[in-house]
């Protein structure tokens, strides 16, 4: 169960930007491919399909992503959005306030296609994708994102929806304490894919720092690193209630659409239970602490029979 949602498996997907450059499916094949694994897909505010286009693809338990834009107004409308079209939840990003130098998008001179819009901003003002002599999309956010954001928008968002909010991009105790003095309904300990800050610890690490500091009162996730049915059990015996999953997803869409990623979310299936029964855990509550170690520099498994 997520937030009362019951899903096959504590597998989900992560929000991940712009899924057409991925394959001309783009986010509804991603939809699709998670409705028929039984587990939830996150969309992100960026995305080249809108919430309504996502919505439609069925009957699958979709959440959103969230930046705060500078126009509060223009927020308002994206949640509102989400919530007419069925979305269950909204996964407020709160590492981004500014955007790290991402210095592959400048030598790339990326940009956003010319035959693909931010579908979820279309009518908004903020569908086009800026052209500069770095990366459009640094200059996107630094013109778009509010700088501002504080704890006091987790408390302001919850005056327009009703909806659970997960903060995601958490990597200590501290903000740990504060996403729950705010109402956060979850954490999602997140590094953004290490990308905004070189030598940020990697989520597995800063993982049960955020678990302690939560105590039960709320579920804490991962989201990063993740690549095989292993990961996903070091994370659960550390204290993580589910993982969410950007990079997989991408790489399997690309290489064969809705297929490659029903394939790669049964792939991490399949070796996730193969690891729960090597490591002689018949439930997920049986799943513990003791199953781990990490005096190295990265959790081992350690079998049980």
């Amino acid at each position: 169960m997520v937030l009362g949602f019951k899903i096959s498996m504590p597998i989900m997907i992560a929000p991940t930007a712009m899924q057409k450059m991925a394959h001309p499916d783009g986010e509804c094949a991603t939809a699709r491919a998670a409705s028929a694994a039984g587990t939830i897909m996150t969309l992100s505010s960026w995305a080249t399909s809108n919430a309504e286009e996502v919505a439609s693809t069925g009957p699958g338990i979709h959440f959103f992503q969230l930046y705060v834009l500078k126009d509060r107004n223009v927020v308002a409308q994206l949640v509102r959005r989400a919530e007419r079209a069925g979305f269950r939840a909204i996964v407020l990003t709160v590492d981004t306030p500014r955007l790290g130098r991402r210095e592959a998008d400048i030598k790339n001179r990326f940009a956003l296609p010319s035959y693909l819009t931010l579908k979820n901003f279309e009518g908004l003002d903020l569908g086009k994708n800026y052209k500069t002599n770095d990366s459009g999309l640094t200059t996107y956010a630094a013109e778009q994102t509010d700088r501002s954001l504080s704890w006091k928008d987790v408390k302001w968002l919850q005056t327009i929806t009703t909806l659970p909010i997960l903060v995601k991009g958490v990597l200590t105790a501290e903000d740990t304490r504060l996403a729950i003095q705010a109402g956060a309904a979850g954490i999602i300990v997140s590094n953004h894919g290490a990308r905004q800050l070189d030598y940020v610890p990697a989520t597995i690490m800063a993982l049960e720092e955020v678990v302690k500091a939560a105590q039960g009162k709320i579920p804490v996730f991962l989201d990063g690193g993740v690549r095989r049915g292993t990961d996903v059990f070091k994370a659960l015996a550390l204290g993580a209630s589910g993982v969410f999953i950007g990079r997989p997803v991408l790489f399997s869409l690309a290489a064969e659409g809705e297929p490659g990623v029903k394939k790669v979310l049964q792939m991490l299936r399949d070796e996730f239970e193969l690891t729960m029964a090597l490591s002689g855990c018949r439930s997920l509550k049986e799943i513990t602490r003791d199953h781990v170690m990490t005096e190295w520099d990265r959790p081992r498994i350690l079998p049980r029979l």
